[in-house]
């Protein structure tokens, strides 16, 4: 099975999403719905949250299928 990942960027912040490791425990969409729909395609909209709420959102993540990277620290690296 490979190794996918998904990036989804609003310019100040990048999710990382990780479809092999999510566990389905549904945080994402049921507490953030208008950025994680699992019903729409791309699943993630970034401009539906404030960077903040999309940062603590994706910090809840159990499984760690969901994480982000401030985009500030991705261009020094």
């Amino acid at each position: 099975m490979p190794k996918e990942t998904f990036h989804y960027t609003n310019g100040d912040i990048t999710v990382i999403w990780k479809p092999n490791v999510c566990t389905h425990s549904k945080l994402c969409w049921t507490h953030l719905r208008e950025v994680f729909d699992p019903f729409v395609k791309p699943w993630i909209k970034m401009d539906g949250a404030t960077t903040e709420k999309i940062i603590e959102q994706v910090n809840q993540c159990p499984s760690g299928a969901l994480s982000y990277v401030k985009n500030e620290e991705r261009k020094e690296v």
